[in-house]
């Protein structure tokens, strides 16, 4: 029976989603205990992160601490910050794209 068929088609696309956000929790779970590490001003200023884009550590060369120049010191943190953003961004667009297949996942859904 045609009908039965699409049914059968139905039941193995939500096992297929199951198995989806099975590997989706997973991930978010493994990306959790990521760290990225980003720098500016050469070394100057380190940032970690965790796969969440939670700050784990910010590292500043005393060198560069000077209290007439704090201008320089908060522009070195937010480039270092926004790489380590960005790392993580495209590690979670890496490991999603092996997740589905290649396909992306438009943001909000992941």
């Amino acid at each position: 029976m045609k009908g039965l068929g699409n049914f059968s088609n139905i039941a193995n696309l939500m096992k297929q989603a199951q198995g989806m956000q099975k590997k989706l929790a997973e991930l978010k779970d493994e990306l959790e205990r990521e760290e990225v590490s980003a720098s500016s001003g050469g070394g100057m200023v380190t940032v970690s992160m965790n796969g969440k884009q939670k700050l784990i550590s910010i590292k500043i060369d005393p060198t560069v601490v000077n209290p007439d120049d704090a201008a320089m010191l908060e522009d070195l943190i937010l480039v270092a910050v926004n790489e380590a953003q960005d790392r993580i961004q495209e590690l979670v667009k890496e490991r999603m794209m092996s997740i589905t297949g290649g396909i992306p996942i438009p943001p909000g859904l992941e």
